[in-house]
């Protein structure tokens, strides 16, 4: 079990936003699923927490283009060398934050894993998203939506997630990075020790960005910890003072 202040927790969502589960046992028979499953198959379960470390996409942006780049210089972040009082960041509003800027916030994210998929449930505001291991290829036909569409194949002992069906009304980070609708995320995770989570995340947007480019986020295991309530709504308040914080 663990405890939050409040502030701390609203706090931390501004400067951006357990009992260990078992392996299940193989499973018998003739299940045409099967040898997707087995004993030696890598196990992230358990909560894991952010390093809190530098922006781990941030820092290598590739240029952008011109319309991206106009849309970047609009925008109002609350944070980094362009912050304002007024910051538009959809996340100031509740909106969801989106793949990838969810793994970046500093919450911890709690990992069921089954046969068939890896789910990730976020302390930040409950959100859930659900990795398909059991599917090769996107469905053909979706609705862009804000977490998207994520299947997951393991290599070896790193699950590769690839995320596509993103709208474009989230930012890819806190400074106000924009990204269009083709958005296309994969990432790398892998568990480099017992207590560490390494997601290595390549951003690939044709129509706003010259190339694509990567960055890492760590996370460290965090035994015996609880998700708390976190409500985005709850912290309005908060946000608006924090708001004229700034503004002084």
């Amino acid at each position: 079990m663990r405890h939050r202040p409040l502030g701390a927790t609203i706090l931390a969502s501004c400067l951006l936003s357990l009992l260990p589960a078992h392996l299940p046992a193989k499973p018998t028979g003739h299940n045409p699923r099967a040898v997707q499953w087995s004993g030696n198959t890598p196990d992230f379960s358990g909560v894991w927490m952010e390093r809190q470390e530098v922006d781990a996409l941030s820092a290598t942006v590739p240029p952008l283009r011109p319309a991206a780049e106009a849309k970047y210089k609009a925008a109002k972040p609350g944070y980094g060398p362009r912050a304002t009082p007024d910051s538009q960041d959809p996340i100031l509003s509740c909106a969801p934050p989106g793949v990838p800027r969810i793994m970046l916030l500093p919450f911890p994210i709690k990992i069921v894993q089954t046969r068939d998929e890896v789910i990730m449930i976020f302390e930040y505001d409950h959100f859930v998203r659900q990795i398909r291991t059991d599917r090769r290829e996107h469905s053909k036909e979706f609705d862009l939506t804000w977490m998207g569409d994520s299947i997951g194949r393991w290599e070896g002992d790193t699950l590769v997630v690839d995320t596509v069906g993103l709208n474009d009304k989230t930012w890819l980070d806190q400074v106000g990075h924009p990204h269009s609708s083709s958005l296309h995320v994969i990432e790398r995770l892998r568990r480099i020790d017992h207590n560490t989570l390494e997601d290595v995340i390549t951003v690939d947007d044709p129509n706003d960005y010259t190339k694509q480019w990567t960055g890492t986020q760590t996370f460290v295991l965090k035994p015996g910890w609880d998700l708390s309530e976190y409500v985005c709504e709850d912290n309005l308040k908060f946000l608006e003072y924090h708001r004229k914080e700034i503004g002084k």
